[in-house]
């Protein structure tokens, strides 16, 4: 069952699918070949509130979702991880558009559709990933040991039922988002009222910390070299030079994979972790030119 609700961080109208128990937030936006937009960490649908009304009018059917544990979708107390989420979006695919599909992601949802270009070949007619994520966690070998055990110590601290609630209304607080958007957006200039208050609404719900504290907790995931010799539609693949979270030395292993197949790479100066929010002048047309070239009509 869908239902039909006005956002109140956009436009964009919101509808709701029932997966597994779980109410699922989703819109449609547009005709013609569909795309699926897979948020980040922390984000939801109203992160491509620049991105949709702009693909949608060049033809295509735009379809973006919160993940379950973000935005309007459910929070339960669930085990969260790549695979879960690869299994909603793979759920969503068969429900909802059951063609080849464009996958667009950013941060770990890149890393999803990544995942579902790899192992949901059928689903996928291709990939567009902006600063790619390496998993949902650090591994353990990429820390240091000092920090290893800062997070694994703060991961705890945010699970714990004593002082859990109070660690997350820290880390939740507006200015907190905002200082740390500034940290991570190399163009500060987007980083505006409307965006604090897109991150802050859903950490007020009912949930929300079990959710983070899953999430800093849950495993890695697939790394993107275990993914990139199973995937055989075409990669496009954006990425800000100025990530502090996913440096663009990253993309080296998509630039040497895009000697044996089709890969397109595009680097964004001045631009960090969000190019699609941070430079939506640059990004939007360099989308388009790319699904106007793969994306069979």
């Amino acid at each position: 069952m869908t239902v039909q609700t006005p956002s109140s961080q956009s436009s964009l109208q919101r509808q709701f699918w029932t997966w597994r128990g779980q109410s699922i937030a989703y819109t449609v936006n547009g005709d013609g070949p569909p795309l699926v937009l897979i948020h980040g960490f922390g984000a939801s649908i109203g992160h491509w509130r620049q991105n949709i009304p702009v693909w949608a009018q060049s033809g295509y059917r735009v379809y973006a979702l919160d993940l379950l544990g973000f935005g309007e979708s459910a929070k339960p107390p669930f085990d969260y991880s790549i695979e879960l989420w690869r299994d909603l979006l793979a759920d969503f695919w068969q429900e909802f558009i059951g063609e080849p599909t464009v996958f667009v992601g950013n941060s770990i949802g890149a890393l999803l559709a990544l995942v579902m270009a790899a192992q949901h070949p059928d689903a996928s007619q291709g990939a567009v990933l902006l600063n790619c994520a390496g998993g949902l966690n650090h591994r353990p070998e990429e820390l240091a040991f000092p920090l290893r055990l800062v997070m694994g110590t703060f991961a705890k601290l945010v699970a714990s039922k004593s002082l859990g609630s109070l660690m997350f209304n820290q880390v939740r607080q507006p200015r907190r988002i905002r200082n740390t958007l500034y940290q991570v957006y190399g163009n500060r200039e987007a980083v505006t009222d409307e965006l604090v208050q897109l991150l802050y609404e859903p950490s007020c719900d009912a949930g929300a910390q079990q959710v983070f504290a899953s999430i800093l907790s849950a495993p890695p995931g697939p790394k993107p070299s275990e993914l990139l010799d199973s995937v055989r539609c075409p990669v496009l693949v954006l990425w800000g030079e100025d990530d502090p979270w996913t440096p663009v030395k990253g993309a080296e292993i998509y630039r040497q994979w895009g000697e044996r197949h089709p890969v397109e790479f595009h680097s964004i100066p001045q631009t960090g972790h969000c190019p699609h929010d941070e430079r939506p002048e640059v990004v939007n047309p360099l989308v388009l030119d790319w699904l106007n070239r793969h994306v069979v009509r």
